[in-house]
C-alpha cells in the first residue's frame, strides 16, 4: 500500500504533462492565421466627397413625419406609366381631400359591429376578476 501512493500519483503526473504537450513530442499544429489570406488595403477612389461644415444640418437627417410620408407613399420619385394608370383607373382625381379624417373620426360608423362589440370597446379598463360570460337564450 504505501508503493501503490507514489506510484499513482507519478502515472497521474504523467498523463497530465502529457496532456499539456510537456513530454518534449512536438505536435505540428494548425497555425489559426494562415487559415485565411489577408488582403491588401486599398485606398477607395475619390468620390468628390466634400467635408461636412461646421453646424451645418446633417443632409440625410429629415423629420420623422416626412421619413414616414416617403416610406408610405413613395416620396417625390416619378411614377412609372402602369403606376400612373393604375391610380388613374383607382380614381385618384375624384377623391375628397379630408376623407381619411372623415373616416377614422369616432362618430363615423363603416359598418354595424353588432352591440357586443360596441360594449366591448365602450367597457371600463379592469383586472378581469369580475369577467363573466353568458349566452343569450
Amino acid at each position: 500500500m504505501r508503493k501503490f501512493l507514489p506510484i499513482a500519483a507519478s502515472l497521474a503526473a504523467a498523463g497530465l504533462l502529457a496532456g499539456c504537450g510537456a513530454t518534449g513530442l512536438n505536435r505540428d499544429r494548425p497555425d489559426e492565421f494562415a487559415v485565411a489570406r489577408q488582403a491588401p488595403l486599398v485606398i477607395p477612389p475619390d468620390y468628390s466627397l466634400v467635408p461636412p461644415q461646421p453646424g451645418a444640418p446633417r443632409p440625410q437627417t429629415a423629420a420623422a413625419s416626412d421619413q414616414a410620408l416617403d416610406a408610405m407613399f413613395g416620396g417625390s420619385a416619378p411614377r412609372s406609366a402602369a403606376e400612373q394608370a393604375a391610380l388613374q383607373a383607382a380614381g385618384r382625381d375624384v377623391s375628397q381631400p379630408g376623407v381619411r379624417s372623415e373616416v377614422g373620426s369616432a362618430e363615423t360608423e363603416v359598418l354595424d359591429k353588432g352591440s357586443t362589440t360596441r360594449d366591448i370597446v365602450a367597457a371600463p379598463e379592469g383586472d378581469g376578476q369580475d369577467a363573466s360570460a353568458s349566452t343569450p337564450n
